[in-house]
């Protein structure tokens, strides 16, 4: 059976897989909705948070983005999983044992404000609307190239199959959704990874593929191969990193602390039935998440080989289905610059304007050939974000292969998506419409605009889905800057301080938001010519300026609550009340107001 008739069957049967569980786990009342009734076993919410964690940035373009820097693509790797336990031992249990829906119900409590709640809800909307962005321009690069479809139908497609779930089922839906699609994206993740591990380099484990030497009979390592054949094309070596340690070290604490702030994993901890039980789904969702992120790297380096060995030098006419196949996407693109008709792959960028609007084998990519900087021949472009998807296709693996990662793609895509949708939604008619403006509403009429606001997020997530800022890592890591400039330093002080205010909560969220999305603005779309490591302030790249952005919140925060008056004297109790663990064995349940 061909590629397109296995995708089509495997994702057809997964979407009816997901559908039908939204169906029997339907949510009845706001409860059910927004934290699955508190009635999820440890081992269901470890698989679902971590489904919802493994984002397309996760399946999709981690992996590709270490293919293509090599070591400085370990940022991610470090940041993400070093923030993942940051989250689970010093957060989660606390904030689950205060027992709010949401985390702007956390701020606006705990800070005993209205307009705090308020400023945590726009920040949710921006932290979730950039996250989720990635996860729907990954659907769509899924759609495009393994169903023949546009992009921006694809993204179509995947809003329409989150619309049914995360609207119909809400948390108790999604949740249970979850468990599945994470059988399904690790399962499509690791088949490919042992399969390209035993034919190059004969071991099972693709962790131990790694970091072993080829199966060719060379005896020459894995790395020791990429960096050769990296560096015979001009590139860097492939284990050797070209950013600077500042800036590595700000982009890893930035996804590290952006992390502990995610509304839509911290949401997560609240629908097990006891405190102890989030500790334990922690411990649970590490496993699950360390089982993908360990063999990220060795699916990183086995793309990279197979890649450089395919296209390096061969002639166009020959090459393989797969790369005419990616072609047809716009994410694959070459010129014959020389007219030799072959490929020739270097450092630099192949062209001129964006490959996804020009045909430059046509007459008016030859006239931009013609402005191309002296020197520059490189000819092909790759978009990243096809890495991890084209692997199977460049190694060869059987059809029912790459079908399979490209419905465990969409698993990742999508699961995470509905966890943020449905983030947006709870923020808008709990935390705004019950909490702020229509007070007196019913359960019932709270599940309603519930609902209408997550489809309104959905259409909303759909146009950023077509129109990204960037590629899924790149977007996701500004998600994640953005978390660690405004929530962080609030979730952390709100529990560990019984000095911090409402007047410093405020002024800490405004101050760090507003600089973060302040610095990443001018150098991505305002000045991106300037977007080099001598313009940016102390060498930090907008990937890594929310660190920067949480150290000022954190100062802003500390003075203004030192120079104002202390909170009221049950808020101080609270505090205590949250961290002391007497009673942590039960579960402080969600008391309306």
């Amino acid at each position: 059976m061909d590629v397109q008739t296995l995708t089509y069957i495997f994702v057809s049967v997964t979407f009816a897989f997901y559908i039908g569980i939204a169906i029997w786990s339907r949510a009845g009342t706001t409860d059910d909705f927004y934290i699955a009734g508190n009635g999820v076993s440890p081992l269901a919410n470890g698989m679902a948070t971590a489904a919802d964690w493994m984002s397309a940035a996760s399946f999709i373009s981690m992996a590709g983005i270490i293919s293509f820097v090599g070591r400085d693509g370990s940022v991610y790797l470090m940041g993400w999983t070093g923030g993942y336990v940051l989250l689970a031992l010093l957060l989660a249990p606390y904030l689950r044992k205060f027992g709010k829906y949401t985390v702007p119900d956390f701020v606006g409590d705990r800070y005993y404000s209205n307009v705090a709640r308020v400023v945590a809800v726009v920040c949710v909307l921006f932290v979730s609307f950039t996250y989720v962005a990635g996860q729907m321009r990954g659907v769509g690069i899924v759609f495009s190239r393994f169903l023949e479809v546009e992009i921006t139908t694809g993204v179509l497609i995947g809003m329409a199959i989150v619309f049914f779930y995360a609207v119909l089922g809400g948390m108790k839906g999604i949740t249970y959704t979850q468990v599945a699609q994470y059988c399904v994206l690790i399962f499509a993740f690791l088949v490919p990874a042992i399969y390209i591990s035993m034919l190059m380099t004969g071991k099972f484990v693709p962790q131990i593929g790694f970091g072993s030497t080829l199966a060719d009979g060379s005896n020459i390592y894995l790395l020791d191969k990429l960096d050769q054949l990296s560096t015979d094309l001009g590139f860097s070596a492939y284990t050797e990193g070209n950013k600077s340690t500042i800036d590595i070290f700000f982009i890893t604490a930035a996804l590290m602390v952006g992390t502990a702030g995610l509304p839509h994993v911290i949401v997560r901890f609240f629908t097990v039935p006891r405190v102890r039980d989030a500790r334990i789904s922690a411990g649970y969702a590490l496993f699950f998440i360390a089982l993908l992120y360990t063999a990220a790297p060795a699916v990183a380096s086995f793309a990279r080989v197979n890649l450089i060995n395919t296209v390096e030098n061969a002639e166009y006419k020959k090459t393989p289905s797969w790369f005419k196949n990616w072609e047809n996407t716009n994410l694959i693109a070459w010129v014959d610059k020389n007219q030799d008709g072959k490929i020739q792959y270097f450092p630099g960028k192949p062209f001129n304007g964006k490959p996804e609007f020009l045909d430059m084998r046509g007459s008016e990519g030859q006239r931009k050939i013609k402005n191309e900087p002296t020197g520059n021949t490189n000819e092909l472009y790759i978009d990243r974000d096809i890495m991890v998807l084209a692997n199977p296709e460049i190694a060869g693996l059987p059809n029912w292969v790459i079908a399979l990662v490209a419905a465990g793609a969409l698993a990742a895509a999508l699961s995470t998506a509905a966890g943020l949708l449905l983030v947006i939604s709870t923020s808008v008619s709990h935390d705004l419409l019950k909490k702020i403006f229509l007070k007196n509403i019913s359960d019932r009429q709270e599940l309603f605009f519930a609902r209408l606001s997550a489809a309104l997020a959905i259409v909303i997530a759909g146009y950023f889905g077509v129109y990204p800022p960037g590629f899924v890592a790149q977007v996701v890591a500004f998600a994640f800057g953005l978390a660690a400039a405004s929530f962080f330093p609030v979730i952390l002080m709100g529990i560990f301080s019984k000095r911090m205010n409402r007047e410093g909560a405020i002024s800490g969220m405004i101050t760090g938001l507003f600089f973060t999305v302040s610095y990443i603005v001018y150098f991505k779309f305002i000045n991106p010519s300037s977007n080099t490591p001598e313009n940016w302030w102390f060498g930090i790249s907008p990937e890594g300026i929310g660190t920067l952005g949480m150290l000022f919140n954190f100062i802003v925060s500390s003075v203004v609550s030192s120079i104002t008056a202390p909170p009221p004297r049950e808020i101080q109790s609270l505090v205590d009340d949250i961290r002391i663990p007497r009673g942590a064995g039960a579960s402080y349940h969600h008391v309306k107001s």
